[in-house]
């Protein structure tokens, strides 16, 4: 099993291709080679001109912990070239900064939902890099969730950072294969190509996605393991909500809850709605007390999601369903319950964070109409999934 980065150092005949080029570097924490060498490091060890580092959300360094904290500029300290962040000032390659390269590669471990902010920035490098004729070379990495497809596909004028086009929450590519998508549905021209992987094999047990041989590392602070990468494109609908996604835990993106929450009410009532959109996964009632963020130093009740071990079924879980069942339940059992959090989400002042995070309101609408069903979502969800699963089909590399 080989990453893009393990291809581009064990082939000359690609190294060769960057002789006498500047070449950028857009990597985080993740950024490895099979021997758990950042790819910086491996870059240069083996003669790459590496002339500057991008970073994305959360830095280079991984070390900002919650969202919206941006990252400054910096030079390297090791190699002394310029570092530029694309989440700071700006969120896109700038005229000075682009003129520091004649090909990027893009070597970011994602997670398989759209609202993941690596999606958005890869599309604003492939957008930057055709405006001023850069190239654009995506090393290629897993997705650790698969290839399954699920959620609403973003509608036309919801687009953000967290929703870099009509895609839906789960979109099943590796973020080279979104990259040709973009290229395509935004009719770029650009120098393109992917670094593609050896050996990936995103239906295979047991990791589905996330081969056993390697080690995981957080791409971003709150991403600890395959489980979280699992449950993600549910449980990162809890940022735009009141109950607690367990930041300030060492499991969060995981779990959810509050300090009035009826846990086992609460699973009971997602039981007895929809008890098919809890297959595949095993659902606990926990105990925890974040130490920052939501809820901090209170004692919440809440909900974790094990989508591992013996119950785990990678064809059949559904975690945008299960996470958009719990909120559902909970408006079911309590229908005043102030579940929607009001603040500008990654900077959209003049919509709901759900909405933001969901494309459009129709996820929200669901949840707020009592007389809403789970067939209603699937009636609405249900095509826009078969749609994708169409729409993908020539840009899949493996």
């Amino acid at each position: 099993m080989n990453f893009g980065i393990d291809r581009l150092l064990a082939d000359a005949s690609l190294r060769r291709e960057l002789e006498g080029k500047r070449v950028a570097l857009l990597a985080h924490p993740a950024s490895v080679t099979a021997d758990l060498t950042h790819s910086l490091d491996a870059l240069v060890a083996a003669g790459i001109n590496v002339s500057a580092v991008f970073g994305p959300q959360h830095g280079v360094r991984g070390d900002l912990q919650d969202n919206m904290m941006e990252s400054p500029d910096f030079t390297d300290p090791t190699y002394g070239m310029p570092v530029f962040s694309l989440y700071g000032e700006v969120r896109r390659p700038t005229e000075a900064s682009i003129d520091t390269f004649d090909v990027m590669l893009v070597d970011l471990q994602d997670v398989g939902c759209r609202i993941y902010t690596f999606v958005t920035t890869l599309l604003y490098v492939i957008e930057a890099a055709a405006a001023h004729g850069k190239a654009v070379w995506v090393l290629d990495r897993p997705n650790p969730a698969g290839r399954p497809i699920e959620g609403l596909t973003l509608r036309d004028g919801w687009e953000s950072f967290v929703g870099a086009g009509p895609m839906p929450m789960r979109h099943g590519m590796t973020l080279g294969e979104l990259g040709h998508w973009f290229v395509a549905h935004y009719a770029l021209d650009v120098d393109y190509r992917v670094v593609a992987m050896e050996g990936w094999a995103p239906e295979a047990a047991p990791g589905y996605g996330w081969p056993e041989t390697r080690v995981w590392i957080n791409p971003s602070p709150n991403a600890a393991n395959v489980n979280m990468a699992r449950a993600y494109a549910g449980t990162v609908m809890l940022e735009g909500t009141t109950l607690s996604e367990g930041r300030g835990t060492t499991r969060p993106l995981e779990l959810f809850g509050a300090p009035d929450l009826d846990a086992r009410a609460l699973i009971a009532e997602m039981r007895r709605l929809a008890p098919e959109w809890l297959a595949g996964c095993s659902l606990r009632d926990i105990w925890f007390q974040p130490t920052f963020h939501k809820h901090a130093g209170e004692l919440c009740a809440g909900v974790f999601i094990h989508a591992e071990g013996p119950g785990y079924d990678h064809a059949a879980f559904r975690p945008w369903r299960l996470q958009a069942l719990a909120f559902k339940a909970l408006r079911m059992l309590r229908s005043d319950y102030p579940l929607w959090r009001d603040f500008p989400y990654e900077y959209e002042f003049d919509k709901l964070a759900i909405d933001v995070i969901n494309g459009g309101p129709a996820l929200r609408e669901w949840v707020d109409d009592a007389g809403a069903t789970p067939g209603d979502l699937d009636a609405l969800t249900l095509a826009d999934e078969r749609a994708w699963a169409e729409t993908r089909v020539p840009f899949l590399l493996y």
